[in-house]
């Protein structure tokens, strides 16, 4: 039988009191070793929420491909994607973030929470072109809390283990997945090929 949880107490009671070392390893900026986490991740997933839902995207590039301004501050670039921008427009109507930083072989995870504001000064984005090629804007994030997340849930889905991974070849194709979405209007074996051929040119 269903037994729901509606209220904190009950939540609390259940869970109990977080360890002092799970409070004390949030702060409310970079200190050197969370700095160098971000700056060695080259995968993160940015949390935003906007008044259609809430919004989770993966973004990466070349570990240091966001820059450190400051203790407070992180400089993203938003790279090419798909145009969607759900995590943009959420920021227009709500600048709170999450941010879930990740590093290959890597078990523990870094947190940040901040606000962000997007930013699309032609001389700040050229700071980040690559290939010659700037991005449209630059999240300026700045930081209200940052910390570390211990090792369990990357142990638990062994997500570095070789052993683990698993073959794409044995999952729908991207082509299969938007067709079936999309009830055939879209996807298809055609649609796979031409995405397959555009993202390696299409990178920046």
């Amino acid at each position: 039988m269903s037994q729901p949880i509606t209220d904190l107490a009950a939540l609390e009671a259940l869970y109990g009191q977080p360890a002092n070392t799970s409070i004390a390893k949030e702060v409310t900026r970079l200190t050197s070793g969370y700095r160098a986490l971000i700056e060695a991740s080259p995968f993160f997933v940015l949390a935003t929420s906007g008044p259609d839902g809430l919004d989770a995207s993966p973004r990466g590039d070349a570990p240091g491909f966001l820059l450190v301004a400051d203790d407070k501050t992180l400089l993203i670039p938003d790279r090419r994607g798909n145009n969607r921008i759900d995590s943009l427009r959420n920021i227009l109507h709500d600048p709170r973030v999450g941010l879930l930083f990740l590093i290959p072989g890597v078990h523990e995870t870094l947190r940040v929470n901040g606000r962000a504001v997007i930013d699309g000064d032609p001389a700040l984005c050229d700071r980040f072109a690559v290939d010659g090629k700037a991005p449209k804007s630059v999240l300026v994030i700045t930081i209200d809390a940052v910390f570390f997340q211990c090792a369990r849930a990357v142990l638990r889905a062994r997500l570095w283990d070789p052993a683990a991974r698993v073959a794409r070849s044995s999952l729908p194709s991207i082509g299969a997945l938007l067709a079936e979405a999309s009830a055939g209007q879209e996807g298809g074996e055609a649609y796979e090929r031409s995405l397959n051929e555009r993202i390696p040119k299409t990178l920046y």
